[in-house]
């Protein structure tokens, strides 16, 4: 009899659970219906581990050599945050492989926990805010900001890293150095253009559901930024000044334990790298050329974060 119940139970649990349980279907705003899986049933949560895996109710959306992976890295140590640890580009290189794929690349969460994933180039990607919103209108999105010219400094530094033959950082900042045109059209120039890049996201999403994380100060005061960060997901403050040494020689925060370890954690050799040196000349007309769009930005944000 035992036999013939466990018999039974193998049989029906794959397909009993899929005749039983009816695709679910999210809906955008669009009117268009996407198919995505189902909830997992207990029976399946039983088979493969426990928790639901669930779209991200929370998004790290830029920017680019901002802090972000630092940001992600202090988040998971939250035991309600569960976060993609590689960035899954689905709102600008992935979107046609559709939700349910963007859904099953999500680590599973109990009840109560936050999934989360980070790609910086979403903020800079002109179809993402419609996107993330015909997912979800109430994602929680986190924007993590720096000083405009240290940050296109450092993502330079990043690329020069893997090219070492590129042009100089001083030949690609201006069109025309003697008029002192700057060139937009490079992407570390442009990104940092913060103020253009929101409006888009203000077309979609109120300002409210935005949180500006500062690069700066996620060095500076780590605890102070992570509690912001924390209260704006409607976490409890558990991730705080005791989680953090900073070390000199790299010249960040670490962590004191990582996620599922006992010990120190600091972000690899890809960052903190040594920048070269710039021209004062040249970082001078590129204060000159932000500071307008700092200026807005600051508007825009409620937040003065300093740069100049």
């Amino acid at each position: 009899m035992l036999f013939l119940w466990l018999y039974m139970f193998y049989s029906c649990a794959g397909s009993c659970a899929t005749r039983g349980s009816p695709v679910a279907r999210e809906e955008s705003s669009s009117g268009e219906q996407q198919r995505v899986p189902a909830a997992a049933s207990p029976i399946s949560s039983f088979f493969n581990g426990s928790g639901t895996k669930r779209l991200p109710q929370a998004i790290i959306i830029g920017v680019k050599k901002g802090g972000t992976r630092a940001l992600l890295e202090f988040l998971r140590v939250h035991p309600d945050v569960r976060a993609v640890g590689a960035e899954p580009h689905f709102f600008d290189r992935n979107y046609e492989r559709g939700l349910a794929w963007y859904r099953d690349i999500m680590p599973r969460t109990l009840e109560g926990q936050i999934t989360m994933e980070k790609t910086p180039s979403y903020f800079v990607t002109k179809e993402a805010p419609a996107r993330i919103s015909s997912m979800s209108k109430g994602t929680k999105l986190i924007v993590v900001v720096r000083d405009p010219v240290t940050r296109a400094i450092s993502d330079y530094t990043q690329t020069l890293s893997k090219k070492p033959d590129i042009p100089t950082f001083e030949s690609l900042t201006f069109k025309n150095r003697t008029t002192g045109l700057i060139d937009t059209s490079w992407s570390a120039i442009q990104i940092g253009i913060y103020a253009k890049h929101l409006e888009n996201w203000l077309l979609y999403f109120p300002i409210g559901q935005i949180l500006f994380v500062s690069g700066e100060r996620l060095i500076s005061d780590p605890a102070g930024e992570l509690g912001r960060v924390q209260d704006f997901l409607g976490l409890k403050r558990i991730i705080t000044d005791k989680h953090f040494y900073f070390n000199k020689t790299k010249g960040f925060p670490c962590l004191k334990k990582a996620e599922g370890s006992s010990k120190p954690h600091c972000l690899g050799k890809t960052k903190g790298r040594t920048h070269p040196d710039i021209d004062q000349e040249v970082v001078q007309r590129l204060r000159d050329f932000y500071r307008p769009f700092n200026m807005k930005f600051y508007q825009m944000t409620g937040q003065d974060f300093g740069w100049d």
